[in-house]
C-alpha cells in the first residue's frame, strides 16, 4: 500500500485492519476505457412497480385510516386476514350499542351491495364503530361521511383515543334527510400517537339512519396520500412507476370501477390476494401520485378477463381529447387536460397458467394483436409493452415442463414465450417485459426441477451474485434473439425488467443491498438491452409504520445510484476475472457469470450526462476490505474526487422506522491516482472531475 495512503488512514483504524487481516493481500486493478462508450443509461431503469397486493396500496400509500369504508362486509362480520407478504390486521365495523338495531339494507345501497341501517330508540346511542385506527401525534384528522336518515334522527361522529371524557372529540352532524348527503368531519390534533383509536358513528332520537360511506385521513395528507411516504419516495427520483398489475389486473379488475366519485366506486373482492379492494386507488389517483413523485406513468391493462375494447377506452380516458367520450368522462371527473401516458403494458404474465385469462401461445398472439390494434387506433403514439417470458422465467416457473415435458426451456424452442412473440408478433409492441424473482436461501435446481435449499457453504459473494446473474441470463437470451430473429434487425426492441426482486432477507436490513447494486451494475453494462425497470415494490424501499416512513438501506442505495452515478457507460476490464460459472446452464445459471473482471469486487463506470465527471460504482460483497487501483484509458481526471458509500460493517445492519439508523450514506474524499480501500460488505459510488483538455 502506498505510503501516502497509509498516512491518510488513522493509526487505530489501520492497526485494526492489519490485525483482523481485513485488507486484501492482492491489489485489484480496474481498467476503465473512456473510448468504449455504451448506450446511455435510461433514467427509467430506476423505476418502481406497485400493485394492489392486499393492503400494499391502501395502507402503504393512501392516507385512508379506515378499513372497509364502503361496507362490503356486514356489520359485525370479521374480515378475513390478509394473506401473503402484505398481511396486516384486518379491521371491520362492529355494532355500537344494541347489536340487533343494526342490519344491512340492500334496498338503499350506496356503493356496495348494501348499507348499514341503524334503528334508534330515544336516548340510547346506537350505531357502528371501528377500532384500531392509527393517529399521529400533533396531526389532526379530516374526513367525510355519506349519510341519510329520518328527520328525528340525531347523529354524531366521535374520534376516541382513551377511556376518559377528555380523550374523545365529537362532531354533531347537521339534520339528516332521506336523501344521501355528504357531511365533513374534522378533529384536532392529539398530544400522543396511538394505534388503537376508535371511530364511533352513533345516533339517538327517533326513526333510523343509514351510512353509505365514511372516510378519515390525517390532516397532513398530500392529495389523499401519506405525506411521509410521498416525501421519502420522491427523494428516489425513480423515473417511472408501473401500475396496477400484478396478477389482480388480470381478474375482476375493471379500470372503470376506479374512476369518478371515490365514495361511489364499488369495492371488489380480489381473488388473487384474497383481499378487499375499495377501488379508491384508480387511474386518476395513480396520475396524482406520479405527479407528486415526478415519475413517468406506465399502465398495465387487463388482458386476462379484460377485452380490447375496454383497454382502448382506458387509453382514451387517459390520453383522449375532451371531445371523445372517455376524454369527456375524464374531464367530468376533474381532469380536463389529457394525461399523455406513453407506456402501456398489454397484460401481466400472460404466459403463466396461474394468471386469470391464461391461454395457449397461439391464442395469446391473436389476442395481443387485437389489443395492440384497438389501443393504437385511439392513440398511435403510445409505446406498447408485451408480457414476455424468456427461457429462465419459463423454466423457473415450471411452465416449460408443463408445455414440453422438459424442465429447461430451450432458446427459440416451444416453451420460449418471448422468442415466439419476437418472431411472430413483433409488430404489436415496442418493448418486451421480463420478470425475475430470486429467493434468498434457495435456488432452482435443474436436475430436480424445483426450488431447493442453498448449500450451507455458499459464500455471501455468490449469494449476492444471484440477481446480477439473472440479468446476465436475460442478456444472453436476448443476444440469441438478435442473432436468430431477422425482424429484430428491422425493428429495435428493448427490455423492461418491470418486476424484479430478491426475497427472504430481514425487513429494513442491508443484506440485499450489495446484491441489488450488483444487479444495477449489470443492467448498466447492457444498457442497449434494458431500457426500463420496475423494482418490486416501491414500498420495499421504505421502513414504515402506520404513521411514519423512512428510506431503508435499499431505498438509500437507489438514491445513491440515481444521484451520483453517471449515464454514459464506459467499458471496464480488470486483473481479477470472476469465477467460471458452475452447474448446468439454464434457469438461473448463465453461460458467463455476471460481474466485471475485478473479483470479488464488481465495478461499473460511466460519465455524467454533461461529460464533466467520471463516476465509478464499486460493490464489495466480500467479508474483507479490498484494495482497488483504477487504470484510466481514454479519459483523464483532475485532482481529487468524492466517494458516497454505504458500509455499515454488517449485512444485518438495518434502518427501522422510529429507531436510529444503522445504515447511512457517508461522503469522503477520494483519489483516482492512489489505490482505493474498499470496505467489506459495502457499496460506493466515486466521482472524479474530468481534466480539461489541453489547448
Amino acid at each position: 500500500m502506498p505510503r501516502r495512503l497509509l498516512l491518510a488512514l488513522s493509526a487505530p483504524f489501520l492497526a485494526a485492519l492489519i490485525l483482523a487481516g481485513e485488507l486484501s493481500a492482492q491489489t485489484i486493478t480496474a481498467i476503465i476505457d473512456g473510448t468504449a462508450r455504451g448506450t446511455p443509461i435510461s433514467p427509467l431503469i430506476y423505476g418502481m412497480f406497485i400493485e394492489h397486493g392486499g393492503s400494499l396500496l391502501e395502507q402503504g400509500f393512501r392516507a385512508e385510516l379506515l378499513d372497509d369504508r364502503k361496507f362490503y362486509y356486514p356489520i359485525g362480520q370479521k374480515a378475513p386476514a390478509r394473506p401473503g407478504p402484505f398481511r396486516l390486521a384486518a379491521r371491520g365495523w362492529q355494532p355500537l350499542g344494541e347489536a340487533s338495531a343494526v342490519r344491512m339494507d340492500s334496498t338503499h345501497a350506496y356503493a356496495s351491495d348494501h348499507a348499514p341501517l341503524v334503528t334508534l330508540a330515544g336516548a340510547e346511542p346506537r350505531g357502528i364503530a371501528q377500532d384500531g385506527i392509527a393517529l399521529k401525534r400533533g396531526v389532526g384528522t379530516t374526513g367525510r361521511i355519506v349519510v341519510a336518515g329520518d328527520p328525528g334522527a340525531r347523529v354524531a361522529v366521535s374520534l376516541v383515543w382513551g377511556a376518559g371524557a377528555a380523550e374523545r372529540q365529537t362532531v354533531q352532524l347537521a339534520p339528516l334527510t332521506t336523501r344521501w348527503t355528504t357531511q365533513r368531519l374534522k378533529f384536532t390534533a392529539r398530544p400522543a400517537s396511538t394505534d388503537s383509536a376508535r371511530l364511533e358513528i352513533a345516533g339517538t332520537g327517533r326513526g333510523a339512519f343509514r351510512v353509505g360511506a365514511v372516510s378519515l385521513m390525517p390532516e397532513d395528507n398530500v392529495q389523499g396520500f401519506r405525506r411521509e411516504v410521498v416525501t421519502a419516495l420522491a427523494s428516489l427520483h425513480s423515473g417511472v412507476y408501473r401500475f396496477p398489475g400484478g396478477n389482480f389486473v388480470s381478474g375482476p379488475y375493471d379500470w372503470r370501477d376506479a374512476v369518478g366519485d371515490p365514495d361511489r366506486r364499488p369495492p371488489r373482492w380480489d381473488p388473487v390476494w384474497r383481499a378487499l379492494q375499495p377501488n379508491d386507488f384508480g387511474l386518476d389517483e395513480f396520475m396524482t401520485l406520479c405527479g407528486l413523485l415526478d415519475v413517468a406513468p406506465y399502465i398495465t391493462v387487463n388482458a386476462g378477463f379484460g377485452d380490447a375494447f375496454s383497454a382502448a377506452q382506458e387509453v382514451e380516458y387517459a390520453n383522449g381529447a375532451t371531445t371523445t367520450p372517455m376524454g369527456r368522462l375524464r374531464a367530468a371527473n376533474g381532469h380536463a387536460k389529457p394525461y399523455g401516458i406513453k407506456y402501456w403494458g398489454i397484460g401481466n404474465e400472460m404466459w403463466g397458467d396461474w394468471q386469470y385469462g391464461y391461454m395457449a401461445l397461439d391464442q395469446w398472439i391473436a389476442k395481443q394483436g387485437q389489443f395492440a390494434r384497438a389501443m393504437r387506433t385511439v392513440d398511435p403514439g403510445i409505446l406498447l409493452v408485451a408480457p414476455g417470458a424468456m427461457p429462465d422465467a419459463m423454466t423457473g416457473s415450471g411452465m416449460a415442463k408443463k408445455l414440453t415435458g422438459q424442465v429447461v426451456a430451450e432458446e427459440m424452442g416451444k416453451a420460449d414465450w418471448s422468442g415466439a412473440l419476437l418472431a411472430r408478433s413483433i409488430g404489436d409492441f415496442e418493448i418486451l417485459s421480463q420478470h425475475f424473482y430470486v429467493y434468498g436461501g434457495t435456488h432452482y435446481d435443474l436436475e430436480q426441477g424445483k426450488q431447493v435449499p442453498d448449500d450451507s457453504s455458499l459464500s455471501f459473494v455468490e449469494w449476492s451474485r444471484k440477481p446480477a446473474n439473472m440479468v446476465r441470463v436475460d442478456y444472453e437470451h436476448f443476444q440469441t434473439y438478435r442473432e436468430q430473429i431477422p425482424a429484430m434487425k428491422r425493428k429495435p426492441i428493448t427490455v423492461a425488467l418491470d418486476e424484479w426482486a430478491y426475497t427472504g432477507s430481514p425487513p429494513g436490513s442491508f443484506k440485499n443491498v450489495p446484491a441489488y447494486a450488483w444487479a444495477l451494475n449489470e443492467l448498466f453494462r447492457h444498457s442497449d438491452v434494458f431500457s426500463m425497470g420496475g423494482f418490486t415494490f416501491a414500498g420495499s424501499t421504505l421502513s414504515a409504520s402506520r404513521t411514519d416512513a423512512v428510506l431503508n438501506p435499499i431505498g438509500l442505495m437507489f438514491q445513491l445510484y440515481h444521484d451520483h452515478f453517471g449515464t454514459i457507460p464506459l467499458g471496464v476490464t480488470g486483473s481479477s476475472p470472476q469465477p467460471t460459472r458452475t452447474g448446468r446452464v439454464g434457469g438461473e445459471i448463465p453461460k458467463v457469470n455476471a460481474g466485471s473482471p475485478t473479483y470479488p469486487l464488481d465495478v461499473a463506470a460511466a460519465l455524467t450526462a454533461d461529460g464533466r465527471a467520471l463516476t465509478v460504482s464499486v460493490v464489495n460483497p466480500s467479508d474483507h476490505a479490498q484494495t482497488l487501483r483504477l487504470e484510466l484509458r481514454g479519459v483523464a481526471v483532475a485532482g481529487g474526487g468524492t466517494v458516497w458509500r454505504m458500509a455499515p460493517g454488517s449485512a444485518t445492519a438495518a434502518n427501522v422506522v422510529a429507531h436510529d439508523p444503522q445504515v447511512r450514506v457517508e461522503r469522503a474524499a477520494a483519489s483516482a491516482t492512489e489505490p482505493l480501500v474498499v470496505p467489506a460488505i459495502s457499496v460506493g459510488v466515486y466521482m472524479f472531475p474530468r481534466a480539461e483538455p489541453k489547448p
